[in-house]
């Protein structure tokens, strides 16, 4: 039998279906959102809503077929060479990522394979081998990854622009607040997962523990990404050249990536891509790219984004005193101070109480060259994204 820590369990398998519902109810409500806007005359909106949907679907889709193409390439993953990947060859593989179909292939295919290995009682299928389940587990890694691109690409601006529509013009919906909700939803299962499966998929790297340790991770980032996205909105609001405030952060971040030269990709085009989302995911909260102690810059960044979050309230009543006697004012100001207070309080319990420490490492190092066992273009990709 497998050892727990590496099978691909049924439990694993209900939460991969689960975060497949959530990703086609963010989608579905965005578009829905975005033709609503449209057919009342707001077409700024409209756009800006769609926009985003683009964006992200897009992105994901390109890492998507370049990893299926890696993985053609790949003699240890396709042993046969006969350039097929899970029954398609690269037209078929170049269709379905045109269509936008890669995200529910991907699904589709380890949901299909991980059903065999967890759920079927056939003689063959009960005593997978470890190699099954560690292949499943890459998988799941490559999903997660695509829905984090898709989560910052996607929810969390969509999150931003719904709630300046929300504050700034005092339109509301109830598709709106469905659509804010599913994506806030689609954030906090994302970024779990990403992190869960990423310390699985990592032989050198404990696992994350369920229980208080997950609970703080995730009260971590939550509060501190929703704090800062309506700080941003109260920038917004304030005024829209913000946004190009918002641009230099962006662009700062995608620096840094060039900076510390990252190795995610395998293509230098691609590579640049996969910076610029850095820059993105850099805006709304850290992540660690080179797997390196990053104790220091993660200090600095903390201390810049909670300067930005208590600037935001004090700037908007300070050039707007108006804004003071709206109805969102003092409940929006008393949730990103105490958000901000109370996000950096679970990051600090994480990371100096329930952080899950390496077997042999440092707890932000990883090893590229380890765990051969695993799926190698996998080992790779989360080798070199490892600390979100």
């Amino acid at each position: 039998m497998l050892q727990t820590d590496s099978e691909f369990t049924k439990a694993r398998w209900v939460c991969t279906l689960i975060g497949l519902g959530f990703y086609l109810v963010d989608i579905v409500t965005d578009v829905g959102l975005a033709v609503k806007y449209f057919l009342n005359g707001h077409l700024v909106w409209a756009g800006l809503t769609l926009l985003f949907v683009v964006i992200g679907s897009t992105a994901t889709q390109v890492f998507s077929y370049s990893w299926y193409r890696d993985d053609t390439r790949n003699p240890l993953v396709n042993p046969g060479g006969d350039r097929l990947i899970s029954g398609m060859n690269r037209g078929g593989l170049i269709g379905l990522h045109v269509m936008q179909m890669g995200i529910f292939t991907r699904y589709y295919h380890l949901l299909k394979t991980g059903y065999r290995a967890v759920w079927s009682k056939s003689p063959e299928t009960v005593d997978c081998s470890r190699e099954v389940h560690l292949a499943l587990f890459g998988q799941a890694t490559d999903l997660s990854m695509l829905k984090l691109f898709e989560t910052f690409l996607e929810s969390v601006p969509q999150l931003l622009l719904q709630l300046c529509i929300l504050l700034g013009h005092g339109h509301k919906s109830i598709l709106q607040c469905i659509c804010m909700v599913g994506s806030f939803i689609n954030i906090a299962w994302a970024i779990v997962d990403y992190r869960r499966c990423l310390r699985r998929s990592l032989p050198q790297v404990q696992e994350m523990p369920s229980g208080l340790p997950t609970f703080f991770y995730l009260m971590y980032k939550l509060l501190t990404i929703s704090t800062h996205i309506l700080s941003l909105s109260l920038f917004l609001i304030l005024s829209l050249y913000s946004a190009l405030g918002m641009a230099v952060l962006w662009l700062a971040g995608t620096l840094w990536a060039h900076w510390v030269h990252t190795d995610f990709c395998t293509s230098k085009s691609l590579e640049r891509l996969y910076r610029t989302i850095v820059g993105v995911v850099l805006v709304f909260t850290f992540f660690n790219v080179k797997g390196q102690d990053t104790r220091w810059p993660m200090a600095v960044y903390y201390v810049l984004y909670a300067l930005v979050n208590l600037s935001g309230p004090l700037l908007l009543v300070l050039v707007r005193p108006e804004a003071e006697s709206t109805e969102y004012f003092w409940p929006v100001t008393l949730l990103i101070f105490g958000g901000t207070v109370l996000g950096l309080a679970c990051l600090l319990l994480y990371y100096t109480v329930c952080h899950p420490r390496g077997k042999s490492l440092e707890a932000d190092e990883v090893d590229g060259h380890m765990g051969q066992e695993r799926e190698p273009d996998t080992m790779l990709r989360m080798s070199s994204f490892l600390q979100l």
